[in-house]
């Protein structure tokens, strides 16, 4: 897949993961949120707790379903960037911090599957 192609469906599978996470209740604080350590894909608010979010999306499983690309280096690197995102916006202090994936399936001939792992160990 060309690198146009790769960031297209990156953002479209975030707009269907946003939309998802507002249907669920939260308020999206923050989408694509970049540091000189990396990028958090969503940062959105649950109640008074803070929920990182990494965001993945495919076009089928034959390489498998979105979420299971999700590495625990990747998870280890979304707790450096919480720090720093909160670092950045020391207005708000959390109850607590919470490590989600959604995984997007886009589909051609149907509507976008959805899969949301609430609360992974980074």
């Amino acid at each position: 897949m060309a690198g146009d192609d790769r960031r297209a469906l990156g953002a479209f599978g975030e707009g269907v993961a946003a939309r998802f996470l507002r249907d669920q209740g939260m308020e999206i604080l923050d989408r694509n949120w970049r540091c000189a350590r990396g990028e958090i894909d969503i940062v959105a608010r649950a109640g008074r707790d803070l929920v990182v979010v990494e965001v993945k999306a495919r076009r089928g499983t034959s390489a498998g379903y979105p979420i299971e690309s999700v590495t625990h280096r990747k998870l280890g690197r979304l707790r450096i960037l919480a720090v720093a995102w909160l670092q950045e916006h020391q207005q708000w202090r959390p109850d607590g911090i919470r490590f989600d994936v959604v995984g997007v399936l886009v589909g051609t001939d149907e509507p976008s599957r959805v899969r949301h792992v609430v609360g992974v160990t980074p």
